[in-house]
């Protein structure tokens, strides 16, 4: 390797002799400064004229209007690429002249580079290809400016790097890193816009739209891991086989993932819970569904708390939903009232009281105040009413239902009983 870098030092230098003395380097540096002075002088022309051009109202956000404003982010391209274009027709020139163009094709890479740099350094905002140009494009650059980066794929090529029976060049393995790196945040990029246009679509049933998100997620990263193993060179046919041995033996030892993954499909299918529903489990735990996966259902309860909870438990254990199809929830707030109190009055005044809150429903049912038995400290009631959502979290009907009974009761003159007890001593068994 040592021998290697200094050959290529040797060369460099000769290189760089052969420039200071010859005149035709130094038409091809006259004509390299003269190219991009003109560069300079278009793009002070044109980049205005197309900015008015392409950028649209602030308001508008049509497909259109974010196309342009996408085309937008390339305009501090144009001046190495100008510069590039007419460096290539000196380049032209130069050689029809001389036979000769190294100095300028020199310039015309390094406008490649700088073109690179920048589009890394000042138009690439996501985190992941932002890294992936720092630390592999720009250095990759920096290599075919030098002339190196056809020697360094050579030498890649002809390093083999075996695992047992299997051989694999640096080269492949390197662009297999790179492709699969690149593919599978395209494929999470395409997934997340794919299933957050068809989420938006109201038109279709919500457990619709999330049969076709999981539907589309699927089919982009199988297109990519098939898309990966075409670029790594593997045969798909040859595959085939081992595939289907590995998927007896996982089959087997991935039965809960499969029922999950399954029991996921089947909910989606039936709708009978889907994202928004407020559901109560078996054991209890109730909360709001925010997330149908592959494998569970994520529940968020009103006190912040997120439970998984598998796929499997959807279809094979009694769920309550509490949401489903919209319907309204009936609920009832017990009170009591003195044993002084003519109780005939109580369940119009009452359901009069409850009916007034703006979200008591009337259908399917209007507030009804019902007789509940006679207590030990007063006589007890139950008012049943019907609203649309769940008593809990930001909705508080049973509290503020309450609210109107206590009203209602005191504006009436109707007293609200509390425990009382009475003791009595018997002559010659009191306390001394």
């Amino acid at each position: 390797m040592l021998e290697t870098l200094e050959n290529y030092a040797e060369q460099g230098r000769d290189i760089a002799l052969e420039w200071v003395t010859s005149p035709a380097a130094y038409a091809q540096f006259g004509l390299l400064i003269a190219a991009y002075l003109l560069a300079v002088v278009v793009n002070a022309w044109t980049r205005p004229r197309l900015q008015r051009l392409l950028a649209p109202a602030e308001a508008d956000e049509t497909p259109i209007a974010k196309a342009r404003r996408f085309v937008l982010i390339f305009l501090p391209l144009l001046l190495p690429l100008l510069a590039y274009a007419f460096t290539a027709i000196g380049e032209q020139v130069t050689r029809s002249l001389f036979g000769s163009g190294a100095v300028i094709a020199f310039g015309k890479r390094i406008f490649i580079f700088l073109a690179v740099r920048l589009a890394v350094r000042d138009m690439i905002a996501d985190p992941f290809l932002k890294t992936l140009g720092r630390y592999l494009a720009v250095p990759l650059a920096a290599i075919y400016v030098l002339g190196l980066l056809d020697p360094l794929i050579a030498l890649l090529e002809a390093t083999r790097v075996s695992f047992g029976n299997i051989s694999f060049s640096l080269l492949a393995i390197f662009r297999a890193v790179v492709a699969g790196s690149i593919l599978f945040w395209l494929g999470r990029w395409s997934s997340d816009t794919g299933t957050t246009f068809i989420r938006a679509q109201e038109t279709m049933r919500p457990p619709t739209r999330e049969l076709a998100a999981k539907a589309f997620e699927l089919a982009v990263f199988a297109t990519v891991g098939l898309i990966l193993l075409n670029v790594m060179g593997l045969n798909l046919s040859a595959l085939a086989i081992f595939g289907g041995a590995v998927g007896v033996g996982l089959g087997f030892g991935l039965q809960k993932i499969a029922s999950n993954f399954i029991s996921g499909i089947i909910l989606l299918l039936e709708g009978q819970a889907t994202v928004g529903d407020f559901v109560e489990l078996d054991g209890g735990e109730s909360g709001t569904i925010v997330k149908l996966g592959a494998r569970a259902t994520i529940l968020e309860t009103f006190d912040g708390k997120w439970i998984v909870v598998p796929n499997e438990d959807f279809i094979t254990s009694r769920i309550v939903n509490w949401s489903d199809a919209g319907s309204g929830n009936r609920y009832a707030v017990d009170f009591s009232v003195s044993y002084d109190t003519d109780i005939n009055l109580v369940p119009e005044l009452i359901s009069k009281a409850v009916a007034a809150h703006p979200a008591v429903l009337d259908v399917p049912e209007p507030p009804d105040c019902e007789l509940a038995g006679f207590g030990d400290s007063g006589i007890d009631f139950s008012v049943e009413f019907w609203v649309e959502g769940i008593d809990d979290g930001k909705n508080k009907y049973s509290s503020e239902v309450r609210f109107l009974i206590w009203n209602a009761l005191k504006d009436a003159g109707i007293e609200i009983p509390f425990p009382q007890r009475e003791i009595r001593y018997r002559d010659g068994h009191g306390p001394s």
